[in-house]
């Protein structure tokens, strides 16, 4: 998974533009992957960058976090919460705790983990956690 993202170079640091911020950031080993990952969800499975955000506060536990990208239905509803990690990052239990928790103010029915390596996604409905074969596209879920 490799697409083009606008860069540009700032006193010897590169950036990289996030589209759903439109802005650029400074290119870290996460931010490479979530810039990449918005690009997949966008061109391969049809998600509306309009209908994304990135870094979404979340309180939890009286504690500001951040959920990487958050996917919504046209309602305004979360429908897919992905939490983004470094290649060298291991996807394991609490990376999935992490974006389990996410979920549990957001709501989604979908979870998805990612080290740009490996993608996990898990469809979840009350209190079952189902691993998917795939990713579903926007129009099956929306």
């Amino acid at each position: 998974m490799k697409y083009t993202i606008k860069k540009k170079y700032i006193e010897n640091k590169e950036y990289i533009f996030d589209p759903i911020r439109k802005k650029y950031l400074i290119n870290t080993p996460e931010e490479w992957i979530r810039q990449n990952f918005i690009n997949y969800l966008h061109t391969e499975k049809g998600y509306p960058l309009s209908l994304m955000s990135t870094e979404k506060l979340i309180i939890l536990n009286n504690q500001k976090t951040r959920a990487d990208i958050v996917c919504y239905n046209k309602t305004g509803n979360a429908i897919l919460v992905v939490e983004c990690k470094a290649k060298k990052i291991n996807l394991n239990n609490d990376v999935f705790d992490q974006a389990q928790n996410y979920n549990s103010i957001l709501k989604s029915n979908y979870v998805i983990i990612t080290n740009g390596e490996k993608t996990l996604c898990f469809f979840i409905k009350h209190k079952s956690i189902k691993l998917m074969k795939k990713i579903p596209d926007f129009s099956k879920i929306n």
